[in-house]
């Protein structure tokens, strides 16, 4: 409860592994859905749009991120580095509704989408790399060298 007091970018990296791990995750995943019901601070729906999938993944020298944008023009999409916080935002134009058309479903959401991911590490901010395709935004970020796990190796 108190470790919820302690912000975001300061708290240690917990491994996937393990008990504290999967509750550091589990932590992690009801304040993304608070912020989305509330529109916390950096809450995906503080803009009023909708939240598109991403994925984080971690390579030993950098670190992707994948968004799912579906019907998104690349000129639509922002990203920004502030600190070690990468934002990405933009919108989805709604299309409008055709007369003389019943709809039966309407499940795509429109608007304006905010994702906010604080990276653990330091990165370097100068190789930062963006692209767009089929529908997918991908993010390369490469960590500084000071970051990169370093072998040790061990004598007997």
């Amino acid at each position: 409860m108190f470790r919820s007091l302690i912000p975001r970018r300061e708290r240690s990296v917990m491994p996937f592994g393990g008990r504290l791990g999967s509750l550091s995750r589990m932590e992690d995943e009801m304040e993304e859905l608070l912020g989305r019901w509330f529109g916390g601070d950096g809450g995906p729906l503080a803009v009023g749009g909708f939240i598109p999938s991403l994925d984080l993944t971690e390579t030993e020298g950098s670190y992707v991120v994948k968004v799912d944008l579906p019907g998104v023009k690349p000129e639509e999409v922002e990203v920004e580095l502030k600190g070690r916080d990468l934002w990405i935002h933009g919108k989805r134009e709604e299309q409008k509704e055709e007369e003389g058309k019943t709809f039966h479903r309407i499940e795509r959401q429109y608007g304006e989408f905010r994702r906010v991911i604080t990276l653990p590490v330091p990165i370097n901010e100068e190789g930062i790399e963006a692209k767009f395709g089929d529908g997918v935004l991908q993010i390369t970020v490469p960590k500084t060298e000071e970051a990169k796990a370093k072998h040790i190796q061990v004598n007997a």
